[in-house]
């Protein structure tokens, strides 16, 4: 499960991660370059490669069963827990730089207990590859660390792109097929992941793993090749990496990613573009509130743009029991776990600072076809699990023997683009149902939801704004909307709603003019038991 393997390893595992400075420079304006290692590094021979070359080794290691990565000296590796980890310090001057300039350093990750199954890294050099060894000289630690007892070429548990001046980094891998960047606001907060393997199924989840990458900058950017490997799945990537700040002095990383898999045994449940995050309470789950910050979560909600064009809002929950929900469409245009709301004040962590984390967003280059989106949702007490998950499921199973290609992009951005044409839904709220002053009906859920956008900026109480609302079960009463007092494009969707039993509720709300959309489509589900 997600909150269990999962959740668990990435939390021990990207601890060696800094926030990215606010002053980073924008990439992708280097000349283009071979790649180089400094001075002292050792390289092993160079050998042919190309991305047809890695896919053609994917699709031959997918006929031949699975072995997996040899252990490496557990017992050194047990030794180098968290404390000891958090002692070895990469060497600033031995950063190997992907670009002539000098502006896309990169630094490896040592291995450790929480980080023990190691990777190749290889420098690209035109049509040739020269592997990255493992050696001592490119870490300082200190004397009687057991860091110093590893043998040479060992291997890494990964590497980030740094900043030119090397005091910070925006782009890691690290652990299974994860990796993150530092998104808009420099601060880290949910991962991506290359391949999910039934997530959220009732049988075990299998986490398919990068196991080699080779690194390039010949097209002016961060080209990342990497080979997947699992029990039952191979594949080749070639991932794309740009980083830029906006006029709002705002940075955005956009990523286009193309996979090639190749299925060794039958997949049932596929996870294309998968996140990982964390939501334990929000604005619409203040009963869940038990430590003194307001709102605690690296998302609030799920985002979709459907083949039909609709837009749809769907607000995270930290559920009573795990809950499963899939969203069929096809073609889709575009999904994604956002982190809306970005006031400190409704936050107030300013350690962590929750209203910088990123929102990331899944555009299909080549569609998708027929499919769901899936967001799993698993109970957690506290901060430090991630236990929300959302990936695209296609329709169709993976066969044993087959082969399939995606293509997509991945923005790590403060916001995604929005039509003017609509509004957004950018509060719920929930609370006793009824009416202030009068004897309050048992049994009975208020739901406020605001939606702002210029669309509703000229719009009034005797407009003919109406508001549509349709719960899965239960009795609706007290339905309507209005303008927010004294807030330009602000109006409110309001309805009362009882319902019993243990089985949640699962509502769908938008406003609208005559026959016209005014907002998106804000679908909650809601369980009365709680």
């Amino acid at each position: 499960m997600l909150a269990g393997a999962a959740a668990a390893g990435l939390a021990t595992t990207l601890h060696g991660m800094r926030p990215a400075a606010a002053g980073t420079s924008d990439i992708g304006t280097g000349a283009a370059a071979a790649a180089e290692a400094p001075p002292g590094a050792a390289l092993g021979a160079p050998e042919p490669f190309s991305f047809d070359l890695l896919a053609d080794r994917a699709a031959a290691n997918a006929r031949e069963p699975w072995v997996p990565t040899p252990k490496v000296v557990p017992a050194i590796l047990d030794r180098i827990d968290y404390d000891a980890f958090q002692q070895i310090r990469f060497r600033p001057e031995m950063s190997l730089m992907l670009d002539q300039r000098h502006q896309l350093p990169v630094q490896l990750f040592h291995l450790g207990k929480f980080s023990r199954e190691p990777v190749k890294v290889h420098l690209v050099q035109g049509s040739d590859a020269q592997e990255v060894l493992y050696s001592a000289a490119l870490f300082d630690t200190p004397a009687g660390h057991p860091a110093r007892e590893l043998p040479e070429g060992v291997g890494f548990a990964g590497f980030r792109v740094m900043a030119p001046d090397l005091k910070t980094d925006w782009l890691a891998f690290l652990g299974a097929s994860y990796f993150r960047t530092s998104g808009p606001f420099n601060q880290y907060g949910l991962s991506a992941r290359a391949l999910a393997i039934d997530t959220g199924a009732p049988t075990p989840e299998e986490f398919p793993r990068f196991t080699e990458f080779w690194l390039d900058s010949s097209q002016g950017n961060v080209v990342i090749y990497a080979y997947l490997d699992s029990p039952r799945v191979t594949g080749a990537y070639r991932i794309t990496a740009d980083r830029s700040i906006d006029s709002r002095k705002i940075a955005r990383i956009d990523m286009e990613i193309e996979a090639r898999l190749f299925a060794r045994g039958d997949i049932g449940r596929l996870g294309i573009a998968p996140f990982s995050s964390m939501y334990w309470y929000g604005e619409t789950s203040r009963r869940q509130i038990v430590d003194w910050r307001p709102e605690i979560h690296d998302s609030d909600g799920l985002a979709m743009w459907t083949g039909a064009g609709e837009r749809i809002w769907r607000p995270l929950n930290n559920p009573p029991r795990v809950m499963g929900n899939a969203f069929v469409d096809n073609d889709i245009r575009g999904f994604g776990l956002l982190q809306r709301d970005r006031d400190f004040v409704h936050y107030l962590d300013d350690s962590v600072f929750y209203e910088r984390r990123a929102s990331v967003w899944v555009e299909p280059v080549e569609p998708f076809g027929e499919g769901e989106v899936h967001l799993l949702e698993i109970p957690t007490d506290d901060e430090i699990h991630d236990n929300i998950a959302a990936y695209w499921c296609p329709k169709a199973p993976f066969k044993a023997g087959e082969s399939r290609r995606y293509h997509y992009r991945l923005k790590w951005l403060d916001d995604i683009p929005f039509p003017a044409s609509l509004a957004k839904a950018t509060a719920t709220w929930t609370g006793i149902g009824g009416r202030p002053g009068h004897k309050r009906p048992e049994g009975v859920r208020k739901f406020v939801i605001d939606f702002q956008g210029k669309v509703l900026n000229s719009l009034g109480r005797n407009d003919g704004v109406e508001i549509v609302v349709t719960p899965s079960r239960g009795v609706l009463s007290n339905a309507y909307c209005h303008p927010v007092v004294d807030q330009r494009g602000r109006w409110r969707a309001l309805f009362d709603l009882e319902a019993t039993g243990s089985e949640p509720v699962d509502i769908r709300l938008f406003l609208r003019k005559e026959e016209r959309a005014l907002t998106e489509t804000w679908v909650f589900q809601y369980f009365p038991e709680t």
